[in-house]
């Protein structure tokens, strides 16, 4: 049944490359969308306290140099005032220490030895309470951004009838339901752990490049720079394939969590064909492909992790020779030793810190590359949603979401047409097939004249109920849906009933969001009622109440039959014009289907029925039979 989208490019692979950047930026106008947003003002939050935190950090970073001098000096004095000041400053800043690796806060000197350069001394011993609220703003920005993208996501999703064409017309998206919900859980938390290095980085950039500039010359940021734009076209050829792989193993991934969830979902079929050893072997086999997929994974990201891990210490010995420069050119040869290591230990702190912010960035590289994938398959998503949310704007029919209150089982009703569907000329294909099941059907649905329709297997009865429904397009024709859907209009019961999540009541009530007309004794007696006349008057003692939260799958408690009078209770409840029903009653026996749609004709209802048992048509006025091959017969049933 499912047909394919827009088919991409041959060469057509993610990666880092404009349309990364494109949807990205969509995907950021999402997360921003103005100025003025609570997202905006966290992020200047954020900033706030990243610059304050790089105050702190830079004041910290000067004091080794300090002590060289004092100690050079011998000055008791300075000493005292300047060991206070380092007392409060790390105290200020080192509640807790957070990092495996020995920093030395007053050698730093011996720093790269102890810790890659991507860790300067004063960051990788301590925890600082900047840091924590700096982290709580992280955390509060990965909150409001995954609820943002979802919600987006959602709105495009749940738009009319998207979601059916997503996940059963189309295959060019795979796993949409794991898009939405761990890919964009991923991204926001991988973008949130990135967006403090990110948003600090052009400021330290500038204001340690042009420190650095004061202390070499023009060699030192030259060197730095030409050392990350090396180090930056390295990782971007490294990173390239990991954001393909990435994409593929969350695909596997996706699949592999649907084949669980199809085997939940149908157990109890499962159990009867004692398919255990079969379906353990099938989910095996995408396990298989999985974790191939993750070791292929794993092996491009170790060659990305040498080289990150390579520029990093590298990042030490240069800090050095940029360093040494002015030193053995004799630049300073007129100092004194003690001023010659205060200048050195300042020099270093600034050229370590400044390729310390190049090496950040480079670190970033794994989870840029994380960023990257998610983002892909994100944005197609959206695209795609975007895409068939514009193309359906257009007759597009009611949904759920947009019933009024006053079609609702005890309000007045809309203006009122004694017609339901008209179809002229109408051809019928299989979305995924040019075989056509219905040619030419010219058909008049109308209050009173009930229609049943019958056909072997695979002639298009419950294709016909989907052209009805808008779920699909005629291939030919025209179909007019002339009555509103929702109550007192026209209802669908599916082959397979639905159920959502909730309480009995919010069951019989679906897809209501309220409960009508008012919620009380009243309308606890109607739902009574229509669940007694639909047999499962006990259903409301096993769910304790119609309002108790239960925490079953109602499809793993109700059996066959019990969910289809469950359906024709929300019929009841719901009371449209004009039921459709494709076979909602083949597990129920004869009687039961006899009293059931008894009551629906006493409660006004026509019928729009597809069945095989003769005992519907006495409660039907026409037959169509499809015979298959596009031909069709449709006869009055003779009232005896």
């Amino acid at each position: 049944m499912a047909v394919r989208g827009p088919a991409p490019r041959a060469d057509a692979r993610p990666r880092l490359d404009l349309q990364f950047f494109q949807r990205f930026l969509q995907i950021q106008k999402v997360l921003f969308p103005s100025w003025s947003s609570q997202n905006a003002l966290m992020f200047l939050t954020l900033l706030c306290v990243a610059l304050l935190e790089q105050l702190v950090i830079y004041r910290v970073g000067l004091i080794p140099s300090q002590y060289f001098g004092v100690l050079g000096n011998k000055d008791l004095s300075g000493f005292k005032t300047l060991t206070f000041l380092a007392v409060v400053l790390i105290v200020l800043n080192s509640m807790v220490r957070s990092s495996p690796c020995v920093s030395l806060p007053l050698q730093p000197s011996v720093m790269p030895l102890q810790c890659p350069v991507g860790l300067s001394h004063q960051e990788a011993g301590t925890k600082l309470w900047l840091k924590s609220f700096d982290q709580f703003t992280c955390n509060l920005l990965y909150v409001s951004w995954r609820k943002d993208l979802t919600e987006h996501l959602h709105r495009l999703y749940f738009r009319g009838r998207v979601y059916y064409t997503l996940n059963v017309l189309r295959d060019d998206i795979d796993n949409p339901d794991q898009r939405i919900s761990q890919d964009v859980e991923r991204f926001c938390r991988q973008l949130s752990s990135m967006a403090s290095k990110l948003i600090i980085s052009p400021f330290t950039l500038v204001y340690y490049t042009y420190q650095c500039f004061q202390s070499t010359g023009w060699l030192g940021p030259v060197s730095i720079f030409g050392y990350f734009l090396l180090g930056t076209v390295v990782n971007k050829m490294l990173m390239g394939p990991i954001v393909a792989k990435l994409v593929q193993q969350e695909k596997l991934e996706g699949d592999f969590r649907f084949k669980h969830m199809q085997i939940r979902v149908n157990a109890e079929p499962a159990a009867f064909f004692r398919a255990g050893h079969v379906e353990h072997v099938r989910t095996d086999r995408r396990l298989q492909r999985l974790l191939q997929t993750q070791r292929e994974l794993m092996s491009k990201e170790l060659w990305l992790y040498i080289g990150v891990n390579m520029f990093d210490y590298l990042g030490s010995i240069l800090s050095y020779v940029v360093i040494s420069i002015p030193i053995f050119s004799g630049i300073y040869g007129d100092l004194s030793p003690t001023e010659l290591s205060t200048l050195v230990s300042k020099n270093a702190f600034v050229c370590m810190y400044l390729i310390s912010c190049f090496t950040q960035l480079i670190d970033l590289s794994t989870t840029l590359s994380d960023v990257a994938g998610y983002t892909h398959r994100i944005g197609e998503l959206q695209e795609t949603l975007l895409d068939m949310t514009l193309k359906s704007q257009d007759g597009e029919i009611l949904d759920e979401s947009e019933w009024d209150l006053a079609r609702a089982p005890g309000w007045p009703a809309t203006e009122r047409t004694d017609t339901a569907f008209l179809l002229e000329r109408v051809c019928i294909s299989a979305p995924s097939s040019n075989k056509p099941l219905i040619k030419n059907l010219s058909l008049k649905i109308s209050e009173g004249q009930s229609l049943l329709i019958t056909g072997n297997t695979g002639t298009g009865k419950t294709s016909l109920l989907r052209v009805l429904g808008g779920l699909w397009e005629s291939t030919w024709g025209s179909v007019q849906m002339l009555t509103d859907f929702g109550p007192h209009g026209v209802l669908f019961l599916p082959q397979k009933p639905f159920f959502t999540d909730g309480t009995l009541r919010e069951q019989v009530i679906y897809p209501l969001k309220e409960i009508y007309p008012d919620s009380g004794s009243a309308d606890d007696e109607r739902i009574m009622r229509f669940l007694e006349l639909a047999g499962l008057s006990g259903l409301v003692a096993r769910t304790e109440g119609l309002d108790q939260q239960v925490d079953w799958n109602w499809y793993d408690v109700l059996s066959p039959g019990e969910m289809q009078r469950l359906s024709f209770a929300r019929l009841f409840y719901l009371q449209p014009k004009y039921a459709v029903l494709d076979e909602a009653t083949s597990a129920l026996t004869e009687e039961v289907e006899s009293e059931l749609y008894r009551i629906g004709q006493q409660l006004g209802m026509t019928f729009v029925s597809v069945g095989h048992r003769r005992s519907l048509e006495k409660f039907h006025s026409l037959v169509l039979k499809l015979c298959g091959e596009g031909r069709w017969e449709l006869t009055r049933i003779k009232v005896e």
